[in-house]
């Protein structure tokens, strides 16, 4: 099992969950009204006047098997929409309880 934790701009929510319900990838966790910026190019997202949109975040534990596809998707829509923000981490599960 892998964890995959995905930063994105608010814009893409219903994109995302629209590619997870595709996917069969039902467990997740989120995170509305997440600051950050990236880390070399696109805006930052503060929810100030200055940099007035916002991130979301999503973390989910997905089957190895299924990480590249979701890598690939969330890569494709990065690539029309670049300075929107959507990134993908992804690390080693050791035990699930």
């Amino acid at each position: 099992m892998k964890a995959v934790f995905i930063p994105y701009n608010q814009a893409y929510k219903d994109r995302l969950i629209d590619i997870l319900d595709k996917m069969s990838i039902r467990g997740f966790t989120m995170w509305d009204q997440v600051q950050g910026r990236g880390s070399e190019t696109g805006e930052p997202h503060y929810g100030n006047h200055a940099w007035p949109t916002m991130n979301s975040s999503i973390l989910t534990i997905v089957p190895e098997e299924k990480v590249d596809a979701l890598l690939d998707r969330i890569h494709k829509m990065d690539l029309k929409t670049e300075m929107q923000g959507i990134h993908a981490f992804v690390w080693d599960i050791e035990k699930i309880v």
